[in-house]
């Protein structure tokens, strides 16, 4: 079987924690979506591109989910997800994409 892209999960945990708080209206339950796809990429991350790696792109990923709290203010909830996940998956293609794993 294929093997989904970290870039793919941490955009995916991103977009998908925010909707499974939203439509849950359990925001502990979209935190473990978020945790969990989180704790998935940074695994991948480390074995493509090693910790240093992993561990920057795990920041930017906590980041992310911090940042887009303040920016929904300015542009709405669903933007906001959706602009910090594909920052998130820009910066991972962008650390690993000579690995063959994004």
């Amino acid at each position: 079987m294929a093997k989904v892209p970290a870039t793919l999960i941490a955009a995916g945990g991103l977009v998908g924690g925010y909707g499974v708080a939203r439509w849950t209206k359990k925001r502990p339950l979209g935190g473990v979506a978020l945790a969990g796809a989180g704790a998935l990429a940074a695994r991948q991350w480390q074995q493509a591109a090693g910790t240093k790696a992993a561990v920057g792109l795990t920041t930017a990923y906590v980041a992310a989910f911090a940042g887009s709290h303040p920016l929904a203010k300015k542009v709405g909830a669903w933007p906001s997800v959706f602009g910090v996940a594909g920052a998130v998956a820009l910066a991972s293609w962008a650390v690993t994409r000579n690995s063959g794993e994004q």
